[in-house]
C-alpha cells in the first residue's frame, strides 16, 4: 500500500470548490512515477466510509478549497477531533480523523490539510483564474517538497502546532 494519500476533495460543478480534486488531478498526471509510493483519490466530500482509505499510511494530504484563507495556500498540520461534521454526510478531515480512532482505536496517520484559496463557489463557474493561479503554486509546493517524500512533508511541519507553509504568491485577494 503506498504509504502517502493525497486526497482532494471538493464539487467540481461549483468553480473554485473544485480546487482539491484539480490539484489531485494534475499533481498525478505530472508526477506519473510516483503511483507506488502514493495513492491519490478525489471525492466530493469526506465521509465516515474514507476511514478505511486512511489505514496503513505514513501521511495523509487533505486537499480543499477555502474562500477565507490568505492566497495562493495554506497547509496546516491537523488532529483528530470531533465537531459538528462528526454526524453529518459530508465530514472535515479532522472529524474523519476522529472517526478513525473510533473505529481502529488508535490515532490516525500524521495529517495535513492544504487549502487552496479560491474565489467563486456558485453552480455551474468555472475555476477562477486567480484560483488556478493559487493551485499552480501549491502544485509548485509537491514538487518542491517532493511529491512522495511523506518524511519530507512530515519534517516541515516539525514544530508548528497550526499552519506550517502559507503560500507567498503574487495572487490577488479578490
Amino acid at each position: 500500500m503506498p504509504g502517502m494519500l493525497v486526497f482532494g476533495y471538493g464539487n467540481p460543478g461549483r468553480g473554485d470548490d473544485a480546487l482539491g480534486p484539480a490539484f489531485v488531478e494534475r499533481l498525478a498526471r505530472e508526477n506519473p512515477g510516483v503511483t507506488d509510493d502514493v495513492e491519490y483519490l478525489s471525492d466530493m466530500q469526506l465521509q465516515v466510509e474514507h476511514v478505511t482509505d486512511l489505514c496503513g499510511r505514513k501521511l495523509l494530504l487533505f486537499v480543499d478549497a477555502d474562500a477565507a484563507c490568505q492566497p495562493p495556500f495554506r497547509l496546516s498540520r491537523i488532529h483528530a477531533e470531533r465537531d459538528t461534521s462528526y454526524t453529518s454526510h459530508a465530514m472535515t478531515p479532522q472529524a474523519l480523523l476522529y472517526a478513525y480512532r473510533q473505529v481502529y482505536g488508535r490515532n490516525a496517520p500524521p495529517a495535513l490539510l492544504l487549502r487552496i484559496r479560491g474565489y467563486g463557489f456558485d453552480l455551474g463557474e468555472s475555476l477562477d483564474a486567480r484560483a488556478d493561479t493559487n493551485l499552480r503554486e501549491a502544485l509548485a509546493l509537491a514538487c518542491r517538497l517532493g511529491v512522495a517524500d511523506a518524511q519530507s512533508w512530515q519534517q516541515s511541519a516539525c514544530g508548528h502546532d497550526d499552519a506550517i507553509i502559507a503560500g507567498r504568491g503574487s495572487a490577488e485577494d479578490g
